[in-house]
């Protein structure tokens, strides 16, 4: 018989590819790693990992182990879902993630007040721009700027969100103040890193603005864009939810009719009953639903 232990060893090793990083994904260093794996090696008399220089790689036998594990991570983590989902303290921990942006200009307002109602709720936030999995309880809701197209995960949409340039007042007296879009390209512009993953933002300024000569400055970073504006780089292209509630900042042209995302709310289906992730996406939720609509307005 195999331990759960075991089985997660190998899950680890073969998602990372690489000792280091399974060792930080289970919580223990690389030596204890190492020992586990050649000691679950020993037992089974087969190699499961071969080592090459790229990285680990699952051999037949690893494969088939692999092929085990993560059948019973899945049965795992239904009954953890399903265990959870029946919970109806209004206690215990709320893992959540969230745009660096989300955070940086909206949440941490919302989180505060939701924790003066129910100070036995803590809130774990990750501030990640990736789509992590909430099936595998990666997280327990999700802020995410696409509609939710997994069958098991319920959401509900909190606003769309509009988009305009801003401008440091000291960058606009110096150069002056762009009147059309057309304008845009006598002035030095925030633009996004080329090895970024693309964004709708990203994807309008590739549209609209021609000539690498327009970007004085990339980052893959919304916030850091904000702050480059601020110190007078350029232009950014930044939601209203953040450029507008900066008084550093001044908004330039009307918000871009031709460039609306969306935000909303997402949790696992067997989650949604659970009275902690509930309290979180309602009152949570409804604020930044106001929060994102006054910005629209703005």
């Amino acid at each position: 018989m195999f331990a759960w232990d075991d089985l997660r060893i190998v899950l680890a090793i073969a998602r990372a590819g690489d000792l280091r990083k399974a060792a930080a994904s289970v919580g223990v260093n690389h030596s204890t790693m190492f020992r586990r794996l050649n000691a679950l090696e020993r037992a089974l008399g087969s190699k499961l990992f071969e080592r090459l220089a790229t990285g680990y790689r699952a051999t037949d036998s690893g494969q088939r182990l692999l092929e085990a594990a993560e059948r019973m991570e899945t049965e795992a983590l239904a009954l953890d879902r399903d265990l959870t989902g029946r919970d109806t303290r209004l206690t215990g921990t709320v893992r959540v993630t969230a745009s660096e942006t989300l955070a940086f200009g909206i949440l941490a307002g919302e989180i505060a007040r939701f924790r003066e109602q129910h100070p036995g709720i803590q809130v774990e936030l990750m501030v990640d721009n990736r789509v992590l999995d909430l099936s595998r309880r990666e997280a327990d809701i999700a802020f995410r700027a696409i509609r939710p197209a997994e069958g098991d995960l319920f959401g509900r949409k909190l606003n769309d969100i509009a988009w305009r340039f801003y401008a440091a007042p000291a960058y606009l007296e110096a150069h002056g103040r762009p009147r059309t879009l057309r304008d845009l390209g006598r002035h030095q512009s925030i633009g996004w890193g080329e090895a970024m993953q693309p964004t709708k933002a990203a994807a309008w300024l590739d549209r609209n603005m021609t000539g690498g000569q327009v970007f004085g400055y990339r980052t893959g970073s919304l916030v850091n864009q904000m702050l480059a504006a601020k110190a007078g780089i350029g232009l950014a292209l930044l939601p209203t939810y953040l450029g507008g509630a900066d008084a550093g900042l001044a908004a330039v042209l009307p918000p871009l009719a031709d460039l609306r995302t969306e935000l909303w709310l997402v949790t696992h289906r067997s989650l949604k009953d659970t009275a902690r992730v509930r309290a979180f996406m309602d009152i949570v939720g409804d604020g930044v639903k106001k929060r994102l609509a006054a910005a629209m307005r703005g």
